[in-house]
This record gives structure tokens, sequence and C-alpha cells, in this order.
């Protein structure tokens, strides 16, 4: 397996670190709701530290207008709740273009980067104001590799030492234990809902798996293109012959398919739906219904697809899992994929933030073995593509 280089291996005493990590979390007004990404990112930050290193860490957050500040994507809240967490003072950098000696031991978090011309059209004189504030690179953000964005592609260019900080690290190491698979049966659980978002992750790691099991609202495509009824459900209808080329070569691979025998649906998408459950057979799905979770007999499909697998990955939830009348499916799966991994020593990868937050409210986060904090880059990752960040990483 290839390695990163990795930050055990760099010298920090008394050197200056500019740290790119990712804060980009959700907020309602000032309240930040899940800080999971600012609390993986604390290993890595408190190493530096640890090391007599002055360290800067510069992040984006959500999606101001083209290089124009606004104050509800200000990181100011982000480093008030990182204060909290560190129980130390944070400093500020409001400008990036102006550098300060950053003393041993001291932390700076820079305003949204993406507040300045430039970031996301991966400008090199951009970098190169970055790269006066530092002496060493890490990129300990996981969920922007996928970017080829200033902070992340062009900056660590014109480091000499560059390091991936532990949460990539950890990233890495664990998406190379579903690239590569030792261990089998080796089982894809994909969801959510769109289907154009997980096909390159199937074309690619098909050939690996032994069983698939395809639920959420991409399932009905699926269904569509093997001539099931689905009703209202949702259809990516330019899809549909993709998925049925999919499910074409999983059938000549000799690979076990699970779809969706049944549904939990109604006849509004609302939370206060009245959940009905029909099978998908013929004159059984009526027209003005649609799905919105997957039925008990699908549950018990799942079921038997994780028992006795040894490789399990995890990618976008069952059903409208927000919604409590709409969540069993997903709360199934996530029990299931526990009790596979903590009493039978099966691997367990939890990629994408809603299958994140699914495994957290189903009360068994601690019970998988690696929960990712990366979306559209683990995806890629696993669809075999190159991410910018990585790559200027291992160059």
């Amino acid at each position: 397996m290839t390695r990163l280089p990795s930050l055990r291996q760099a010298a920090l005493q008394g050197r200056r670190v500019f740290a790119r990590v990712d804060f980009n979390v959700p907020t309602e007004g000032e309240l930040i709701t899940d800080d999971r990404r600012i609390r993986a990112a604390l290993p890595t930050i408190e190493y530096l530290l640890g090391q007599g290193a002055g360290v800067i860490l510069c992040s984006h957050f959500g999606r101001p207008k083209a290089g124009r500040p606004e104050s509800r994507y200000s990181l100011q809240i982000v480093r008030r709740h990182l204060e909290n967490l560190l129980q130390r003072p944070v400093g500020w950098i409001a400008d990036p273009f102006t550098p300060f000696p950053v003393a041993p031991g001291s932390i700076y978090l820079m305003e949204n980067i993406r507040f300045f011309p430039g970031e996301t059209e991966n400008d090199p004189h951009l970098a190169q104001a970055l790269a006066a504030w530092a002496d060493v690179y890490v990129n300990d953000a996981f969920g922007a590799l996928h970017r080829a964005h200033a902070s992340v592609e062009a900056l660590p260019r014109l480091f000499r030492e560059k390091y991936a900080g532990f949460l990539v690290e950890a990233e890495w190491q664990n998406a190379q234990r579903v690239l590569q698979v030792t261990e089998r049966p080796y089982l894809i659980i994909v969801g959510g809902a769109k289907v154009s978002d997980k096909l390159p992750l199937l074309e690619n790691l098909l050939p690996r798996a032994d069983r698939v099991l395809i639920g959420g609202g991409m399932s009905y495509t699926f269904l569509k293109a093997a001539g099931r009824p689905i009703g209202r459900s949702l259809v990516e209808a330019e899809q549909v012959e993709a998925a049925r080329n999919l499910l074409a070569q999983a059938h000549q691979q000799g690979k076990t398919v699970g779809l969706p025998v049944d549904a939990v649906a109604a006849e509004t998408f609302s939370a206060d739906a009245v959940p009905h459950i029909f099978p998908h057979e013929p004159g059984a799905f009526p027209e003005t219904y649609m799905g919105l979770d997957i039925g008990p007999a699908t549950i018990e499909l799942a079921r038997r697809l994780i028992q006795g697998s040894r490789t399990i990955l995890w990618n976008g939830p069952m059903g409208v899992f927000e919604w409590p009348a709409f969540r069993a499916g997903t709360q199934a799966v996530a029990e299931a994929v526990a009790a596979e991994t903590t009493q039978h020593g099966a691997y367990s990868l939890i990629g994408g933030g809603d299958t994140a937050a699914a495994v957290e409210m189903a009360g068994v986060a601690d019970q998988v073995s690696f929960i990712s904090t990366g979306g559209g880059a683990l995806l890629e990752l696993l669809a075999g593509q190159t991410l910018p960040g990585l790559a200027v990483l291992l160059a």
C-alpha cells in the first residue's frame, strides 16, 4: 500500500506550520450543530503544538460568492468553538496577504480562505502569499482533497516539506481497506438519493465485491431498470440504462445484488405523511405513492447480506432517515453492520455525511470500524479517481 508522507517524520520544534483543515461544519445562527470535522482535526493540531510548532490553520466555510467576504461565512464562530475544545486562546488572521511572526507554540486561525480571490481557481499568486506564512505544509482536510484549490493543490507545491495530517492518513489507510480487499465476503451498501453520485464507485468496486445492497432513493432507478413497479418514487431517468447495464454486469460476474423487495411509501414527501408498506410487485405498488424507506422484507434481506460479511463499505442511507416514520430501514442496517463488526470482527467503513449522521442517530457510531469525514472526496477516491490534494502530497 502506498504510504503518505507522515507528520511523525517531521522536525517541528520552533517551525511555522501551515495546516489546511476542514472546518466546513453545519451551523444554525451562532450555533455549530455538528462539530465532528473540528474534533477530527484535534489530534493533528495538538501534536503540532506539542512538538513546539507555531500553527496557522486554514479552512473554507460554506460557499461565499467568488472571493467576497460574507459575515455568515466567517470562521469566527469556529475560532470560538476551537478555543473551547483546546482550552486555550486561538489567534485570528484577517488578512492572509500580510504575514506576521508566528511564535512557537502559538496557534492562529485564518479567515475563510474562500473570501479571497483565487482560492477556487487554484491561483498561484494566492498560493505564494500563503506560503510566506510557514516553513512546513500539512494537509488534514480530507473532505477538500478532491478540490484543485489554491490552499490544497497549488500551495503545497511551494513547500519542500509537506505532510499528511493524522486524519488524512487515517482516511487514506481505511479507504485502502475497501479498495484492496483481503477479507471476504465483501459487501457494498449504497443508498442516498442520486444514482449518478454512486455509479462511478459501483463501477470501480463491483469487480472486487461479492455482495451489493442498494437502497435509498437511488434504488428506484435500479428497480425501474429491472422492470419493477415504483409508483411516483424518485427516478433519474437519464441513469436508467446505466443502472440496467450495471445489474447485467453484476449478473455476469456472479455477484449477489440485493434490490428492495418492498418499501415504506407515502403519497406526499413530508415528515407527517402517512406511511404504508407495499411490495415492488406488479399491481401491488400504487401509482400515486412514492417509496421513502425500505420495507420490512427488504430489511430482512439486508440483514442476510450483512450477516457473514467480513468487509463492509456503507455509503448512503436507506431512506429519509431524518423523519421518524421513514427511519426504520437505515436504523436496522446500522444496527446490523455494528453487530457484525463488534460480534464477528467484520471491518466496516462508513462513508458520507448523511451515513455518518445516520450511524450517530442509530447510537452505534462507536461500534463500527471507521467513519469517514469525507463526502465527495471519499466517493471520488473509491471510484478510482485522482484527488489533487493527495496527488501533490505523493509527488
